[in-house]
């Protein structure tokens, strides 16, 4: 598999991809991802910026550069959109609101901290990670950079409370982590009065209005690959900041992990929803480059998921009933084995249980079995 944009090194220079909207590429070490996209709006009072990278001093250095490349310094910068509660959305964003007081938007149900799932998730989907280190990718995982009543009902409740008690995924296998660096700095970080975790000072809810640069852009809650992710649509200039929901060439880590009880089913109805808007010219997305057509791309990455539920069924058809761990090493390649897959192939067998595909109980050991068909 080739190298993918989103996987490209971030560069120094800005471009303006919109009128008044320029990009800027902040550097991460991130899994699977070589650049985060920041975008600055621009007004006659400065500017607004989209999702700010990653925490710590190396994004904040890059940031300033950028900004000072198109003749502002962060004091000018009176609002921040963070899509979703992924750290290299939000990093950036508790500075600019404590040091110049900028406002801070996102969607109301925004969740996240440092033991949470939102902190953990990784950012893309379990092949594309793959690929991204079976080419020699640094994958360091830094928070910085140097640039019911049934018995399946009651199998649900039970794995839902062994995973509330123990720290256990709900299918009883280990959820993702981050390296235990980044768990020590970032509570350095808290202990000094300087948490990467901003106040949300404005929460919005889909259908809301912003102005920015003196046009209306519309919130579009976006659920999928969290459950708080939104996007922004500008129908004058027909420009759609498109955060981590729709990807020019990977698609994003759609987690079991989450509270919603079919976050697949959430992430089809999101596609479906942007899919169907009009008037929509160019995409910005907060990976890989701006591209055009949104429609076409939300049905390649729709497709990408309904061939991986038809591959759970083959996979159910020669094995029998299975945990989730057996179904995940015959859905991805063995490079890709371990918690993440687990947690994309535990989203795609409960897509398949809620549908009446499917059924599930908890084994000896108290791990989830799935019989499918």
């Amino acid at each position: 598999m080739s190298r993918r944009q989103e996987q490209e090194t971030a560069r120094r220079e800005i471009t303006e991809v919109a009128q008044d909207v320029l990009r800027m590429e902040l550097p991460i070490t991130m899994p699977g991802l070589g650049h985060v996209n920041c975008y600055a709006i621009l007004d006659k009072d400065g500017a607004a910026i989209v999702d700010p990278g990653l925490p710590g001093p190396g994004t904040w250095r890059a940031l300033q550069d950028r900004l000072k490349q198109a003749g502002l310094a962060p004091r000018n910068v009176h609002t921040v959109l963070v899509t979703h509660s992924h750290p290299d959305h939000f990093g950036g964003a508790g500075r600019f609101a404590r040091d110049f007081g900028a406002k801070v938007v996102a969607h109301h149900s925004f969740r996240f901290g440092v033991s949470s799932p939102a902190a953990t998730e990784p950012e893309v989907s379990a092949d594309d990670l793959s690929a991204h280190v079976a080419h020699g990718a640094h994958i360091a995982g830094e928070a910085d950079s140097s640039d019911g009543d049934s018995p399946a009902g009651d199998a649900q409740a039970l794995a839902q409370l062994r995973a509330a008690t123990s720290g256990e995924t709900p299918w009883g296998g280990q959820e993702p982590r981050p390296p235990w660096r980044v768990k020590l700095k970032w509570r350095v970080m808290r202990l000094l009065g300087r948490s990467v975790i901003p106040v949300i000072s404005h929460p919005v809810e889909h259908g809301d209005v912003l102005n920015l640069a003196g046009r209306e852009w519309f919130v579009v809650h976006t659920p999928g690959h969290t459950a708080d992710h939104f996007c922004v649509h500008d129908p004058e200039s027909g420009i759609f900041l498109a955060g981590d929901h729709v990807l020019p060439t990977i698609t994003p880590h759609i987690s079991g992990i989450t509270s919603s009880p079919d976050p697949l089913a959430s992430f089809f109805f999101s596609l479906d929803r942007v899919a169907e808007m009009s008037g929509v010219k160019r995409v910005l997305p907060a990976h890989g480059h701006p591209f055009e057509d949104l429609a076409a791309r939300c049905q390649a990455i729709k497709r990408h998921h309904y061939e991986r539920l038809e591959k759970v069924k083959e996979i159910a058809r020669e094995i029998g009933p299975a945990k989730v761990a057996a179904f995940s090493r015959h859905l991805f390649r063995e490079r890709s084995w371990g918690a993440m897959a687990e947690s994309e192939t535990y989203a795609h067998l409960e897509h398949l249980r809620i549908a009446g595909e499917a059924e599930c109980h908890p084994g000896d050991d108290g791990m989830l079995i799935y019989e499918v068909g």
